[in-house]
């Protein structure tokens, strides 16, 4: 499992196309960053602005408009004035210019939550590194020439951000590379006949009686098109502002375009009926009675409706906010899906389930949140400072609530335990950076997201109250609000201010204190989905074992649904491929790189596992090919494990039919690319990787093999470029002892990263909140030791190749902790560890370390260092799948008798531990614990 980020690693839905891309950030909230490129263009005539401003400082070279990736059209600077304002456009535009007035585009540059951030780093790194911000949130500013050292000129244009003429200037998209990847040309709202542009001013009349001439000046086809969004919608951190080097800011285009949305990519879980853009979406048509651009009464919205309910509560833009809170609204889909009682079996789906709760029991209730309406990341962009959360809450009879995760503190803060969507910037000294400093971001210590079409579980961990009687009521909800409370204080100078929450989706579900009917669905097909979202969460948390279970329920289900199967294999062969990343540990076989960011399966992991473990997988994906011969969905995962096997010949003729079916296919680019090159094709290898780049720029596996392909060819100087761009967009394995040096001062962080975590933090405010502790007259807990099967016995090695058996230690109470070298959480469990040993061993505890890594030299190494002082075993999956080992840490209690007191996954509390090693002591019945 890789814990660094909870992004899955692996490949990744019909509904109206209303909420395709909901959380699109939009300019006034970005902090748009960028990608140094070859200086192409001359030195501007105009080095001095007509002001007589002092010299133009050239900061970054020649091009006078980096940091920022954008261009004029001439490479010379666009007077201002040479921008027809805003409100010219309204004499005919009136109902457009009313919705862009209150849009993130008008605001793109004047609010407090931008300016407070770019003040900032014009007063670190001077006015210049600015012009990378500027070329999307105040693109007249940059071609002006205003943003260097002592300009004077006076900037009316400030208040209008990108303004109408900003966009519908654009003359062309220089690549998918954003952080402003266009061409800006001179503005015209009219040209001649011959297509000269006429430069402003113009007066209206001569536009109305040449509305063609209008048209042709400011329209293209390319503008309702996603790669349109892209050159600001995406975006990186160049070496010229972090002076670092290339980081990958956010890529939300990209996140569209591997969606199912787009209907490029065979990677998602789920499929559309027809492809859905950013337009679609974000440009919906709206009524329009006052303007000529109108067409049956309706024009596409120029609100560009998604995420900023910040920019219409500062401005007291009463519609702007209702129409987002509306569109928001059912963004994703909530399922209160399974509940165990006092760690028994999960029951699922619940309504579907015949169960008895009982006062003083313990509840761990499993939410599924789907990602289903978006056609990006939730959240995307700047999850630093958006903030998106999981609340749960329990209410009993009377409404009294006694259990509470999510909540808000009085200071509006969230609470750290939360089940969050967000990430935390790091900078090189371990600080949290959390005014958005990006240009001093080193490292991304926290990244959690759910991609479009994917999943994701959250659990709770419920105490029932004693004396609870009636009915109790489950409200599960994700929240989401613009900005996080720290950044709006520090944005506002307020520690007061409180802004809006928008509810995407929320259910509920009332369940009997006794006994809970089944009810029974009228069709028993309609749960495969809901079974189908559980295992997608499941492959996302790596419990693969558990995944592949999910979807063999789904096929059982609907043994017609071919996607069912498809998953399966999935799920067997996710589980045997090396996680590691691509690009920064080097290379590994034919050139393999074998560590960069991964983007999914398709970046070339290696197989760490026989041959013969991968049939399963090959199976499911044959009796996919039985139902539908032509389903290239799993022909795609049938090429890749092709791929994994070194069958390279069979994995090409497999692979060729998915890409030529789907050209923008970028996975499947990778891999069949990749079996050209190791079969010593590099023509054929050569362009797949060439065609890669054209879908995206920054595809550091391109970069990778075509360095060595173009050596192959013969093309030397084409080969260094891609090196080098390679060597500079890797990712910097020696940055990651600073993300394990902060998540050692954060235990929150350390909690969430653990695939399988339980969230039972409860409401500390009112005490009549605190969920009641059992009595003695309340109805007995069933204790674990009553359902917990003998513990499993075994056979290991341990760091001297001596055998240890488990069933030689009865008598002695055991601890198996399951752990690896490389597991964070684990690491932070070993120093208690180690102290319960020495306390309670002369009692007779015995801690067996079961260490998950392939390398025996180094879990010694690290033992020996850590100072370990109780055994140490070398683990393997089939044990791990033994005791249901999906990930790490878990740790398992074993009484004197050999029983099982407790199963405990995810990262325990050192408090807990002990309790239930005093348990496991005394064959004691456990106590309903609390795990974080």
């Amino acid at each position: 499992m890789a814990v660094a980020k909870r992004q899955s690693l692996f490949p990744v839905f019909s509904v109206p196309a209303r909420l395709c891309g909901a959380l699109w950030a939009l300019f006034a909230t970005l902090y748009v960053p960028c990608v140094l490129t070859a200086q192409t263009n001359p030195v501007p005539k105009a080095a001095i602005d007509s002001s007589g401003q002092r010299a133009y400082h050239y900061k970054f070279g020649p091009n006078p408009f980096l940091p920022s990736q954008a261009q004029s059209a001439d490479g010379n600077f666009i007077p201002a004035s040479a921008f027809p304002p805003a409100k010219f456009c309204a004499q005919c535009h009136a109902d457009v210019h009313r919705q862009w007035r209150q849009s993130a585009h008008a605001n793109s540059f004047r609010t407090p939550f931008y300016l407070r951030n770019v003040e900032l780093l014009n007063s670190v790194k001077g006015i210049e590194t600015s012009r990378h911000c500027e070329g999307c949130h105040n693109p007249i500013a940059l071609f002006s020439g205003v943003l260097t050292t002592g300009a004077k000129m006076e900037r009316p244009f400030d208040d209008d951000g990108v303004t109408c003429m900003v966009c519908h200037s654009i003359q062309k998209i220089q690549s998918t590379s954003g952080t402003g990847s266009y061409v800006m040309g001179m503005p015209a709202v009219l040209v001649k006949p011959d297509g000269t542009p006429v430069p402003w001013p113009v007066a209206a009349e001569d536009i109305l009686t040449g509305i063609d001439l209008h048209k042709r000046a400011v329209m293209k086809d390319f503008y309702r098109t996603p790669e349109f969004c892209s050159v600001c919608h995406k975006a990186a951190i160049p070496k010229a502002l972090n002076d670092y080097r290339w980081l990958r800011a956010f890529a939300v285009y990209d996140e569209w375009q591997e969606s199912s949305w787009s209907r490029e990519s065979l990677a998602p879980f789920y499929k559309k009926d027809t492809p859905s853009t950013c337009q679609t979406c974000h440009m919906q048509a709206e009524a329009a009675v006052e303007d000529y651009a109108s067409k049956n009464g309706v024009v596409a919205s120029h609100r560009w409706l998604g995420a900023n309910t910040a920019i219409p509560t500062f401005y007291g833009y009463q519609e702007q906010l209702r129409r987002t809170r509306e569109y928001l609204k059912d963004s994703v889909s909530v399922d209160i899906f399974g509940l165990s009682r006092n760690d028994r079996e999960m029951l699922a789906p619940v309504e579907r389930q015949k169960f008895t709760l009982a006062p003083g029991e313990t509840m761990t209730v499993n939410v599924v949140i789907q990602n289903n309406r978006i056609g990006h990341s939730l959240v995307p962009e700047q999850r630093d400072f958006y903030e998106c959360w999981v609340e749960f809450e329990a209410v009993d009879a009377e409404g009294k609530l006694f259990y509470h995760s999510g909540f808000l503190d009085k200071d509006g803060s969230l609470e750290p335990h939360a089940h969050s969507y967000t990430n935390r910037l790091v900078s090189a000294s371990g600080q949290e950076l959390n005014i958005h400093q990006i240009w001093e971001t080193r490292v991304k210590a926290y990244d959690n997201t759910i991609l479009p079409g994917r999943s994701d579980l959250a659990r709770f961990r419920v105490q029932i109250p004693a004396g609870a009687s009636g009915r109790i009521t489950l409200t599960a909800r994700v929240n989401y609000r613009r900005f996080r409370q720290g950044y709006l204080n520090f944005a506002l100078g307020n520690s007061k201010a409180v802004y809006p929450v928008a509810e995407l989706a929320s259910r509920s579900l009332a369940l009997n204190i006794g006994e809970n009917a089944a009810a029974t669905p009228a069709d028993q097909r309609a749960d495969y989905l809901r079974w189908n979202n559980y295992g997608i969460a499941l492959l996302g948390q790596v419990q693969y074992f558990k995944a592949l279970e999910a979807f063999r329920r789904v096929v059982a289900l609907n043994p017609e649904y071919i996607d069912g199967y498809t998953n399966e294999g999935i799920a067997v062969y996710t589980e045997l491929i090396d996680h590691k990343r691509e690009g920064s540990d080097g290379l590994g076989a034919d050139g393999l790189a074998i560590g960069g960011f991964p983007d999914g399966t398709g970046n070339l992991f290696l197989k760490k596992a026989a041959d013969q473990d991968f049939a399963p997988a090959l199976q499911s994906f044959a009796r996919a090919l039985q139902l539908e011969s032509g389903n290239l969905r799993a022909r795609y995962h049938q090429g890749v494990v092709y791929r994994l096997l070194g069958r390279y010949e069979e994995a090409v003729e497999t692979l060729r039919p998915v890409v030529q079916a789907f050209p923008r296919f970028r996975q499947a680019r990778q891999e069949l690319g990749y079996a050209y090159y190791v079969l010593h094709r590099y023509e054929p290898a050569r362009e797949e990787f060439e065609a890669l780049q054209q879908i995206n720029p920054d595809d550091i596996t391109a970069n990778n093999y075509l360095s060595y392909i173009y050596d192959k060819l013969g093309m030397k100087e084409k080969a260094r470029e891609q090196a080098r761009l390679f060597e500079n967009r890797k990712e910097d394995v020696g940055i990651e002892p600073v993300a394990q040096e902060f998540w050692t001062r954060h235990e929150e962080i350390i909690e969430e990263l653990a695939p399988y975590h339980l969230h039972a933090a409860s409401h500390p405010g009112d005490a009549q909140s605190a969920p009641a502790q059992p009595s003695q007259q309340s109805a007995p807990v069933v204790g674990l030791a009553e359902m917990l099967p003998d513990a499993f016995d075994f056979e290991l090695k341990d760091l001297e190749g001596k055998t240890v058996r488990l069933g030689d230690l009865k008598g002695k109470a055991v601890v198996l902790n399951f752990w690896a070298t490389w597991c964070v959480p684990c690491k932070k469990e070993m120093p208690w560890l180690i102290d319960f040993q020495k306390q309670y061993g002369p009692q007779g505890l015995v801690i067996l370390g079961i260490a998950m890594d392939d390398s025996m030299e180094k879990v010694r190494k690290f033992a020996a260092q850590m100072d370990v002082n109780y055994i140490v075993l070398m683990g393997n999956q089939a044990l791990a799948d033994k005791y249901y080992v999906t990930g790490l840490p878990v740790t398992i209690y074993v009484d004197r008798n050999g029983r099982m007191t407790d199963q405990a996954p995810g990262l325990s509390t050192r408090s807990f531990m002990e309790n239930e090693i005093q348990l496991a002591l005394t064959n004691g019945q456990p106590r309903a614990g609390t795990k974080k």
